[in-house]
């Protein structure tokens, strides 16, 4: 199988005593690429060492994540664009609205978010999103800026119907579906037998959301075997077939080679 896990996090701390052997497992398992978004200005260094001592493996993306938009968040994405401009980024992302931790700082990470989803529409690329407890704050965004030239993924979709009927009414976006579709009390494999395959796309979001059995540990992209085979069960499809239609779906949006 030739798998894209489209969301890992893999130049973090966790992984620097043996990120030469995560990356080894992943092919061994069929994994042929992996995106990585980057957090903020302080991981735009390590995220491009891991493309460079990985090349044709890792691509990268550029954004500020919601949960680390600080007071000074206009200096941070005049740093962020400046890179985003500098370099050959496959995503504008981790982006998005976070209201799991903190509602304090809705009004400017909207802002932030909207920011960055105009630069999407000026760099003519997709979106990863970050929406913990904020859909519809999110979904409101994207219309505001432009859904018709926006396109992009809900980055680790976890949530009900009418939560994956209203971001499927967003006709270019996709959902990211990693580890939690095996955790037993999701209800998350119950909601995706009513998404169409052709919306979604594979991630592990590694180091975090480790399927079953290995969850409450580290994850990394070679789990993404798991989540291919809980797919495979709900759609009543080949894990082949999974594969195939999933990878193609993130080749188109990120405009991945074959």
């Amino acid at each position: 199988m030739n798998l894209i896990d489209t969301h890992a996090h893999l130049f973090v701390e966790e992984f620097k005593d043996d990120l030469s052997e995560v990356v080894i497992r992943a092919k061994e398992a069929g994994v042929e690429k992996v995106l990585l978004p980057n957090i903020d200005e302080t991981s735009i260094v390590p995220l491009k060492q891991c493309v460079l001592d990985y090349p044709g493996f890792f691509y990268p993306m550029m954004g500020l994540h919601p949960t680390s938009v600080a007071g000074n968040w206009e200096k941070q994405l005049d740093v962020i664009y400046r890179e985003l401009n500098s370099g050959d980024y496959t995503a504008v992302g981790e982006i998005g609205i976070d209201l799991y931790w903190d509602t304090s700082l809705r009004e400017v990470q909207t802002h932030a978010f909207e920011e960055q989803l105009k630069w999407s529409i000026e760099k003519d690329l997709p979106v990863s999103i970050h929406f913990r407890n904020a859909t519809e704050e999110v979904i409101r965004s994207i219309r505001r800026v432009g859904a018709s030239s926006l396109k992009g993924v809900f980055h680790s979709f976890g949530g009900g119907k009418a939560e994956l009927e209203a971001i499927l009414e967003l006709d270019n976006f996709l959902i990211g579906i990693n580890g939690v579709v095996s955790f037993r009390n999701s209800g998350l494999s119950e909601t995706l037998k009513h998404c169409p395959s052709n919306r979604v796309v594979l991630e592990t979001d590694s180091p975090y959301l480790a399927p079953v059995p290995y969850r409450g540990k580290r994850n990394e992209p070679a789990y993404l075997s798991r989540v291919i085979t809980q797919l495979a069960g709900i759609w009543n499809e080949s894990q082949e077939s999974v594969a195939r239609i999933t990878s193609r779906n993130a080749r188109k949006l990120f405009k991945l080679g074959e």
